[in-house]
Order: structure tokens, then sequence, then C-alpha cells
């Protein structure tokens, strides 16, 4: 019985010190590190730290940009991963994943809709109606069949002193769609932008996404295509978001 006993009595040890085990939370490195690079690192806003795929070094993400560091945070890398079996560029994946903008927080009813065809593809353009490259992508936009533009009305006006007037001017105007286009191919615009408008908040909207140049077009999954393209680069970019 005294064998028994003390068999049973070490059985229940055993399952009892198993037990506060399994109730124990799992260690999560990265994130030991990600609060550690915190307070080492006070003015570097340090949004995530993940694993990455090389043994003892851990991916650092702080905005839209991506380093490498190691666990105590001494070391960093900044530059491009690449797997060289894939034949992939890991961080400019990763950075592409980071810049996609979340579609629903584009307050549509702030842009000026324009149709072509179908409509079955949809985009958003942030466009200066000063700005001389918006103007070269205006002709290529008009050339996209199949598309649904929503144009936000984005005026630099650092660059433009009177961008933010005419755009207001144009969303003030009768046919919105018809003011847009005539300001940008040369035509008359009439208007005086009298009008409730929601320029300004396009503009903050512009600095929240983190959208600086003009033109600026948004995918419906997220993707941004910066700069003057070709109808046709344009056309092939939606389809590969499809």
């Amino acid at each position: 019985m005294r064998i028994a006993t003390r068999g049973l009595s070490i059985l229940v040890t055993a399952l009892f010190v198993a037990s506060c085990h399994a109730g124990d939370a799992p260690v999560n490195p990265a994130k030991n590190i990600e609060e550690g690079l915190k307070q080492r690192y006070p003015a570097t806003h340090i949004d995530q730290v993940l694993p990455s795929p090389l043994p003892g070094i851990y991916e650092v993400v702080m905005g839209r940009n991506v380093a490498f560091s190691d666990a105590d945070g001494r070391y960093f890398i900044f530059g491009h991963l690449y797997d060289m079996q894939s034949q992939r560029d890991l961080t400019a994946e990763r950075k592409e994943s980071l810049a996609k903008i979340n579609w629903s927080v584009l307050p549509l009813e702030n842009s000026i809709r324009f149709i072509n065809g179908k409509g079955e593809r949809v985009l958003a353009v942030f466009s200066d109606p000063d700005c001389p490259y918006c103007k070269k992508v205006e002709a290529e936009l008009a050339k996209l069949d199949n598309a649904t533009l929503y144009l936000f009305p984005f005026p630099i006006q650092a660059l433009h002193p009177n961008a933010v007037a005419k755009s207001t001017a144009i969303w003030c105007s009768k046919d919105r769609t018809q003011a847009w286009r005539d300001a940008l191919t040369g035509g008359q615009l009439v208007g005086k932008g009298d009008c409730e408008n929601p320029i300004a908040a396009n503009v903050a909207l512009a600095e929240r996404l983190g959208i600086n140049g003009t033109p600026t077009l948004i995918a419906r999954d997220g993707r941004m295509l910066p700069g003057a393209a070709s109808a046709e680069r344009i056309s092939a970019w939606l389809d590969a978001g499809r």
C-alpha cells in the first residue's frame, strides 16, 4: 500500500504541474522583441514585429517601411530579402501589402463618378486639376473600357496655388464630370465654387492614407499605382487584381 500510495502521489503531482504549464500563455518572442524595441527606440514608430524566414532574424514594420533586426534590437538590416529558390522579392511583396488601402474607408460620395462601358472594373483616382501628369493620365483614363472611376479632387496647393479654387468650382458645377474633363483638357470652366464641398476633406483623407502625389490610382483590392500610366498598363494592372 505504501508503494501504491507513493506512486499515486507522484502521478497527482505530475498532473498538477502539467496542468499549470498547459494554462500558461504561450511565449511570443516576436511580441517581446517588439516591446523591447519600442522601449529602446521610443522616437521610432514601430507597428509590428514578426518572425522572418531567417532563423534569429525578425521583420520590423515601421509604417510602410520594413527592416530586419536581431532579437536584441542592436543590429538592423535595411534592404530587401529575396527567396532565391522561388525567385521572389519578399520585402517588395511585404511593402506592397503594407501599402494597400482599405477600399471601405474611401468616402465615394466625395468623388466624381465616371462610368466607361459596363463599369465592372472599379478604381479610385486622386487627382489635381492643375497637375500636368493628371492631365496626361486623364486622356488615358478616358480610353479605359469597362471601368467605373471614382475621381477624388485632391489639389496640392503648395504646388498649384489655384488648384483649390478650381477643384471647388468643378464640384459646384451642374455637371461635375463634364466640368472636370473640361478643366483638364483645356476647356472653359464655369462656376464660382460657392457651395458645400469635400475638397478639404479629400486633402485630409489623402494625407491619412499616405498619398502625397498626383495622380494616384487605387484598385478595389487596395493596390496603388502612382503616376501617369498608359491605358494599357492601367487595364493590365486592374486585371491583375481580379
